[in-house]
This record gives structure tokens, C-alpha cells and sequence, in this order.
């Protein structure tokens, strides 16, 4: 599975990607509005610490309108995935900068059959949301299974399921094992995957008993620190 991270603060991103784990980027205006950054600014620096896809958000609802944002967006950096919503003017944008060779995230999504319809328009990502749907009592998780299904059943379908609205460790796994693509996480939940407590009382054991020897790892030297010490010993 693929992890996103869910965010448009730039030093988060920065800190995340150096781990590695870190394959794309989501944004949209309530992120971008939350950073009290220039859009353009923000997606462009992005774009340039990550590889992998990078979310930005068209702002407009009609289809002439987003295809032309859409465009310029595109033009941004050649990682940016234009993300439009699951309407019909969104999704005869995405045919069209599907066309155009262009990555598009189709977002807003609630039910599989608005998954069904965004894959045959050539969606890169389907965007469903769990924590949404978790929220009004609906079984989240059960969208993701159906998509998955019914994509599976079809080949030659190739838009990836973007398991979106994560709200815990919980969902990531279980939608890992219904065998979506990629899950996008807020920087918070990412972090949250490290922790386990049974890791942070073993750890802790560790070191302990490692005090008790005395001894060190890296030998301090006059100068020239643990650089200067492994080249003695090799000489």
C-alpha cells in the first residue's frame, strides 16, 4: 500500500518525506487555506519534495471552467494530479485531462457506484471518504470493499482506490487488507502508526540494561569524532 500524506504545511511534509514513507501528496482548499500560503507557491514547493503525485484541487464546479484550471494546475510541476469532484462536470473534466495525459484524483466520493463511473472516465485515484461515512453511521470500510471488488472484477480498470478521510491506524490496516492502493493520512495518524506501547517498554529494557554495561558504541575521539575512530581501527 501506498501511503499520501494529507496536508499542505511544508515542513511537516519535509520532516515525513525524509522517513521514506512518503509516496504522494493530498491537498484542497481547506488545507491550502489553513497554511495562509499562496496556492501556487505551496503546490509548486511541494511538487519539489515529493516524486510521487501531488494532489491540487480545482475551485471552480462547471466543466469549462475546471478544465482550464485544471490545465494550469497541470502545468504547475509534472507530479501534480488534479483533483475534481464526483459530479458530472468533474467527471467529464477528468475525461479530458485523462486525455490530455494528466493525472486526476476524483474526490468526494460516497458510494460505489459513483467509484464505477469515475473509473470508466479514466480517474487515476477515486477518493472515498471512511471517516465521513463512519460519521453518519454508515460502514466506511464496506465502501472501500465494494470498490475494490468490483475494480478487481474488471481489469481493465486502472484507477487505484485512495482510501481518504483516515482517521486512525485502524482504517489504514483494514483497508490494507481489503487491498486498496493508497491511503492518505494526516500527518498526526501517520505518526500515530509508530507507536505501540509494548515497542516503547521493550525499548526502554534495552537501554536500561545497556547502561548497566558501561561500555559505548561510538568511541570519543581528540578530534575527528566516530569518522576519525573507524578509520583508526581499519588502518
Amino acid at each position: 500500500m501506498k501511503f499520501f500524506v494529507d496536508t499542505a504545511d511544508v515542513e511537516e511534509i519535509r520532516d515525513l518525506a525524509a522517513t521514506g514513507l512518503v509516496d504522494g501528496i493530498t491537498t484542497n482548499p481547506s488545507l491550502i487555506a489553513k497554511s495562509g500560503r499562496d496556492f501556487f507557491e505551496v503546490i509548486t514547493e511541494i511538487c519539489g519534495l515529493v516524486a510521487g503525485p501531488v494532489s491540487a484541487e480545482v475551485a471552480a464546479t462547471d466543466h469549462a471552467t475546471m478544465l482550464a484550471e485544471g490545465r494550469v494546475l497541470a502545468a504547475l510541476a509534472p507530479n501534480v494530479c488534479v483533483k475534481v469532484p464526483l459530479t458530472p462536470d468533474g467527471l467529464k473534466t477528468c475525461k479530458a485531462l485523462t486525455d490530455d495525459g494528466h493525472q486526476v484524483n476524483v474526490t468526494l466520493c460516497f458510494s460505489a457506484a459513483q467509484a464505477l463511473l469515475a473509473a470508466k472516465a479514466g480517474a487515476t485515484f477515486i477518493s472515498p471518504f471512511v471517516g465521513r461515512l463512519d460519521d453518519i453511521g454508515v460502514d466506511g470500510l464496506q465502501l472501500i470493499a465494494d470498490i475494490v471488488e468490483i475494480y478487481d472484477a474488471y481489469p481493465n480498470l486502472s484507477t487505484e482506490v485512495l482510501v481518504a478521510s483516515v482517521r486512525n491506524a485502524a482504517h489504514v490496516v483494514e483497508s490494507a487488507k481489503l487491498g486498496a492502493h493508497v491511503a492518505t493520512l494526516p500527518p498526526a495518524t501517520l505518526r500515530a502508526m509508530y507507536k505501540h506501547p509494548l515497542t516503547d517498554k521493550g525499548l526502554e529494557a534495552f537501554l536500561a540494561d545497556w547502561a548497566k554495561t558501561g561500555q559505548t558504541i561510538l568511541k570519543p575521539t581528540s578530534s575527528g569524532g566516530a569518522n576519525a575512530e573507524s578509520k583508526r581501527r581499519s588502518a
